[in-house]
């Protein structure tokens, strides 16, 4: 496990991040790719719309364009305050603090459940993706987006000591454990050279 799957941790290091975080996360995750997943979904602007890890709201933002409210959440307060400065508390943002693995919400609540830049800091994914598939309504639909594993058995090692990266086939037995049937994964990239993410689609079973 990565110093980072570790929520103490990972709230502390936010605690620093979160100052800069909306000028370093283009170079890994840019508008481009977030708005290229949001294309993968079918999305209706009456849809009930949960952003798990929402941090400072960058996910949240290009949601926005595409339905009337969204649900915001996460377990860093200092992310948040960022997010609160863009959307105000009480607007068309509904947040939570809270953690990925004990979902404040009751069975079935949600259209689609988004999560991106959030599974490499949960101690275990599988719990979580669980969560995601237990609050998301039959035929609702997940999206997560998580960091690739690196081709490098450099980059490998450094990446497990940090965080949690992860390939397909490593995806596939998530989310078939988190008890998922049908799935896709698709590889998003800023540009050549920079880190790739993958981007799972996974349908909620009727």
């Amino acid at each position: 496990m990565g110093v980072l799957e570790n929520k103490a941790r990972a709230r502390t290091f936010y605690k620093y991040l979160s100052k800069v975080y909306d000028t370093i996360n283009p170079f890994i995750w840019d508008e481009r790719m977030r708005d290229e997943a949001i294309e993968m979904l079918d999305v209706a602007p009456e849809d009930r719309v949960l952003d798990i890890g929402c941090g400072t709201g960058f996910a949240t933002e290009g949601l926005l364009q595409h339905v009337d409210t969204v649900y915001g959440l996460d377990q860093s307060p200092h992310q948040l305050s960022k997010a609160y400065q863009k959307f105000g508390k009480r607007g068309n943002v509904r947040f939570h603090v809270g953690d990925a693995e004990r979902l404040p919400f009751k069975d079935d609540t949600f259209d689609v459940v988004w999560s991106s830049g959030s599974i490499e800091y949960w101690p275990n994914p599988v719990d979580a993706l669980e969560e995601c598939r237990r609050i998301t309504k039959p035929g609702g639909t997940v999206l997560i987006v998580g960091p690739d594993y690196p081709n490098s058995s450099l980059f490998q090692k450094v990446a497990d000591a940090i965080m949690l990266f992860y390939d397909e086939a490593e995806a596939d037995r998530m989310f078939e454990a988190a008890g998922f049937e049908r799935f896709e994964h698709h590889i998003q990239q800023s540009r050549p050279g920079s880190p790739r993410a993958i981007t799972t689609i996974a349908d909620v079973p009727e």
